[in-house]
């Protein structure tokens, strides 16, 4: 599994998150954005504890990830393209994004898991394939 946790934020306000695993992403996930809101930088990567952090900032919003694999930086940042360009083409959530109703939050943390689905489910595949073969 790569992608364990993710969130979208406009500062420090989280909009809308989901953890796959179990474990305490909040508290990590707030270090994170504050460290992103100042440097404002488009991308940052951070370390922290046994997650690397992957976020992108675009106009004010945060777009972040927590990964178990330190090695796999183009999964990320994939999916936080994807992410970004799906809340962006939504016009509920950005008419709303300073303060989304919970039925909006709610919504996109199912576009959230779509997306932490979709990158598991083809390791899940190759993984299956390569044990049947042996």
């Amino acid at each position: 599994m790569t992608i364990t946790y993710s969130c979208i934020a406009n500062g420090r306000a989280v909009l809308a998150e989901l953890a796959l695993t179990g474990g305490s992403y909040q508290e990590a996930a707030a270090t994170v954005l504050k460290l992103v809101l100042l440097r404002a930088e488009p991308k940052t990567i951070i370390h922290m504890g046994s997650f690397v952090y992957h976020t992108l900032f675009i106009d004010g919003i945060t777009y972040l990830c927590a990964s178990d694999n330190t090695l796999d930086t183009i999964t990320p940042s994939a999916f936080l393209k994807n992410v970004s360009e799906t809340f962006l083409r939504n016009p509920l959530m950005s008419q709303e994004h300073f303060s989304p109703s919970n039925a909006v939050a709610a919504d996109f943390q199912q576009v959230l898991g779509k997306y932490m689905v979709l990158d598991i489910e083809p390791r899940t595949l190759c993984m299956l394939s390569m044990h049947s073969t042996t």
